[in-house]
């Protein structure tokens, strides 16, 4: 079935904190597993499912009544900016689009396309359009084809549905998870073939980098770590170091580099540049080096293999914990992201945050939050900067990066802590960040 046949879709509504807090329900919604699939794979009704939430969102606006409705103003009306994120929500400026606004709703109402990740972009086959509830001269702003070199056989014509290059079409602005990112979709490299589109939106395109949980994330007061620090009484994290190493079963010493990694382990967060450099992390550079993280089997079957090759100086854990997470992050000394791309990046915000020195791949947000460390600077003194960058993003570059670190690490202590300061100062929280969205929000609703 499709979202233009009749659905029954049940509205949860709350106000709670000021906000109005919206929860749509439907029997495609009341599944075991993820939002997204289960252990069978991913749902093949995915397109169904969002485009129903997009259609629910968009009535929720129109039928749902204000806390302090009045019989002038019962609902949010017309006086609304939806702020859609990604693809799974990308239906919605489509739909106000070519649903509404041709007869007369929603002419005041503004969308805002925000993406995460541009790698998924809610692609179908062609001969889903119709189940979509969209009226069929709209096509075209989601027709996509693929390169002759992406198809599947002689006969495939690569024709699809692209939701995410629909959004990006009829939406009124649209922003990224950071500047950096914001320029790299721009770019053949980064745009994942919808580069020529964002470049012909680029004056209503811009980046607004990520916050983190301070409260969650805050080393003073962590149930999850050994012990509490901050940036004026960082000893605690000495405590949390020795305390990873015991339960790593690693051999405990405070002068050996201990270096993390977090993250998926699939070719996008580069932990192949981590495998084929461990050899040198650990015999050149005399790291021990700690992995968590689950994807690939490739991947986890060498984390087996690197810990019986290199038994006093890795440790991989498969699977994922946000209580080890918390540990690893409080405990290593450098936290390593070769990511070939990423938007934004949280586990760099939460390593500074941690007084952990992040070296990582120069991309997005990574290159946009982390400041390279400058020996130099502030009359060369204690230097400038919290981290380390590289680029490209192979071996030899990572390398290079990690050699410099370790080397600060071990002959110049002093400035290795006002590295470790200054990434524990800086503010990684949300304010900012929502003051950048509310200036955003208003630009919308500016524009014509």
């Amino acid at each position: 079935s499709a979202p233009s046949a009749p659905h029954d879709v049940r509205f949860f509504h709350t106000y709670k904190g000021d906000v109005d807090w919206v929860f749509a329900d439907h029997l495609s919604f009341q599944r075991p597993g993820t939002l997204y699939g289960d252990e069978h794979g991913t749902y093949g009704d995915n397109q169904f499912r969002f485009a129903l939430l997009s259609l629910a969102a968009c009535e929720a606006a129109l039928t749902l009544p204000l806390p302090d409705s009045s019989p002038d103003f019962p609902t949010y009306g017309e006086d609304v900016v939806f702020i859609a994120n990604d693809w799974h929500a990308s239906l919605v400026p489509i739909y106000i689009a070519s649903k509404y606004r041709p007869h007369g709703v929603f002419m005041r109402a503004r969308s805002l396309l925000v993406i995460h990740n541009l790698m998924h972009q809610g692609i179908e086959p062609s001969t889903t359009f119709e189940t979509l509830g969209v009226p069929g001269d709209w096509y075209p702003a989601v027709d996509f084809v693929f390169p002759e070199h992406m198809r599947a056989h002689e006969l495939d014509k690569g024709e699809c549905v692209n939701l995410l290059k629909g959004a990006i079409a009829t939406c009124d602005r649209i922003v990224t998870v950071s500047t950096g990112f914001a320029w790299e979709i721009t770019t053949p490299e980064g745009g994942f073939m919808l580069d020529h589109m964002l470049r012909s939106r680029q004056f209503q395109l811009g980046g607004v980098t990520n916050g983190i949980d301070e409260d969650e994330w805050n080393p003073a007061d962590d149930p999850d770590i050994e012990a509490g620090y901050d940036d004026k009484d960082m000893s605690g994290k000495a405590t949390c170091k020795a305390a990873l190493q015991r339960e790593l079963g690693l051999p405990e010493d405070q002068y050996v580099p201990l270096v993390g990694f977090i993250g998926r382990l699939d070719p996008q967060k580069g932990p192949d540049l981590v495998r084929d450099s461990l050899d040198f992390l650990v015999r050149s550079l005399g790291c021990q080096v700690v992995v968590l993280g689950s994807g690939l089997s490739e991947f986890e079957e060498w984390m087996r293999w690197a810990e019986t090759e290199y038994p006093s100086h890795f440790r991989g854990h498969v699977g994922f914990s946000v209580q080890r997470a918390h540990r690893i992050t409080a405990g290593v000394d450098i936290l390593l992201m070769p990511s070939r791309f990423e938007p934004c990046g949280l586990n760099q915000l939460y390593a500074m945050r941690y007084g952990t020195v992040p070296v990582v791949h120069a991309t997005g947000g990574l290159r946009d939050t982390v400041e390279d460390y400058n020996p130099f600077a502030r009359g060369g003194t204690l230097g400038s900067g919290t981290g380390w960058t590289f680029a490209p993003p192979s071996n030899e570059a990572l390398q290079s990066a990690m050699q410099t670190a370790v080397m600060t690490y071990r002959e110049h202590p002093d400035a290795w802590k006002e590295i470790m300061r200054r990434g524990m100062r800086m503010d990684h929280g949300w304010r900012e960040a929502a003051r950048q969205y509310e200036q955003i929000v208003e630009w919308t609703l500016m524009d014509p």
